[in-house]
């Protein structure tokens, strides 16, 4: 690719909630690319992963997929495991404190990690560090002349910060840390672009820029990325929602999951979780508006490809027969209504407050007789919370739409 097209590529999916911003940023990537391939060297490009949970979603890797796409045009890319900024936990989106993990939870989470990441990540290019190799060595001499970069206000405005004070909820002093140590993760490893959702908006553009300034260092550029939403298509991908895709799991239930997702949402997932490029992207976009590809239709070449990444086309191949077989030749209706549930709401409920039956002991009744099943897979227990979003049959001609 030339520097344009890589600028598109690199640029695609990212999120700043100013267009000027986004330009900016697009500017200085192009800049730095031509500079890079002046002194004959690949960008040094990041993103830092604290290892909270040992499972990951299709949510947590859309920076990962950005990162691919740096290593497919040659830049050298750097994993970074979070194990001492994990002592802290980054509040950067919660609006309320993190519980602290110990030394061994964030060992025994992060082994996970990388085998993980490197479903989309070509090991072979990829650089594992961990950040304690360099914080763990810092010293309140150290600390002070960072922290002096940034005023009490600059953390307080922030939504999270402002939500907590507001509410009169503590805010710990150990919290303002985090944008400071993340700013040190860039500059010591020499960073010319730091990925990132856009929960890590400040925490890039703001700590970690300014630190790296003030150390002497040329700024790293900030790739913003947008959140992916859930197969709910309006909040975020959490598993604590039930709306989450994990990628340990099976080539039929990640398809599956993601023909659950809205139609409107598909555009989302197009430029953040796919292989494809912003032409191909484009083209989607357009057959989607125009009606040149039905949505049914649109939808199962997402979820092949989404598929395809995490395992292989064969799987994907099988995975979308097995769809076919399972609902378009069990006369799925086209228009499946849909039912908002609450996340944990046992199946029996929802069965009675979808007026799917007439009482729980019908419920019940079916559930045993083995009648009732979500995405093709039979439900044994009425009282266990429904355990994702998805299509709930009940009988042979009763379908629901399950979102939370």
């Amino acid at each position: 690719m030339n520097i344009d097209e890589q600028v598109a590529l690199l640029m695609q999916g990212t999120e700043y909630g100013d267009e000027a911003l986004k330009q900016a940023m697009a500017a200085e990537l192009r800049e730095r690319l031509i500079e890079a391939q002046q002194e004959g060297r690949p960008l040094r490009v990041y993103c830092g992963y604290d290892p909270r949970k040992a499972d990951l979603h299709l949510g947590h890797t859309v920076t990962m997929r950005k990162l691919r796409q740096f290593q497919d045009l040659g830049h050298e890319v750097t994993f970074l495991i979070g194990n001492f900024t994990s002592l802290i936990g980054d509040p950067s989106d919660k609006d309320k404190l993190r519980p602290r993990l110990t030394p061994e939870e964030i060992e025994e989470n992060a082994r996970t990690y990388a085998e993980q990441a490197f479903r989309i990540l070509d090991p072979a290019k990829t650089k594992i560090r961990y950040n304690a190799e360099w914080l763990s060595k810092l010293c309140l001499a150290d600390m002070i002349p960072l922290a002096a970069n940034f005023t009490l206000q600059q953390f307080l405005t922030r939504e999270n910060f402002r939500l907590r004070w507001e509410r009169g909820d503590p805010i710990y002093l150990h919290e303002t840390f985090y944008a400071i140590m993340q700013g040190y993760d860039a500059y010591m490893l020499k960073a010319d672009v730091q990925v990132g959702g856009t929960d890590q908006l400040f925490n890039i553009v703001t700590a970690a820029r300014k630190i790296m300034t003030f150390l002497g260092a040329k700024p790293n550029i900030a790739i913003i990325m947008g959140i992916l939403p859930g197969t709910d298509g309006v909040v975020k991908m959490s598993k604590s929602l039930g709306n989450h895709i994990p990628i340990n799991t099976t080539a039929e239930d990640m398809y599956g999951k993601v023909m659950s997702i809205p139609d409107f949402v598909m555009p989302t997932y197009a430029k953040l979780v796919t292989r494809w490029l912003p032409d191909e992207v484009a083209a989607f976009e357009k057959a989607l508006a125009d009606g040149t590809l039905h949505p049914r239709d649109a939808k199962m070449k997402l979820a092949f490809e989404i598929t395809a990444n995490f395992y292989g086309e064969e799987a994907a191949q099988r995975a979308q027969e097995a769809f076919v077989r399972l609902f378009q030749k069990r006369d799925l209706p086209e228009e499946v209504p849909e039912f908002r549930a609450e996340a944990g709401q046992s199946v029996l409920d929802i069965l009675v407050k979808a007026q799917l039956v007439n009482s729980k002991s019908e419920g019940r009744r079916l559930i045993e007789q083995k009648g009732v099943r979500l995405d093709g897979q039979v439900l044994t227990d009425p009282n266990a919370p429904l355990p994702h979003a998805g299509i709930l049959q009940v009988g042979k001609r009763q379908f629901l739409k399950i979102v939370f």
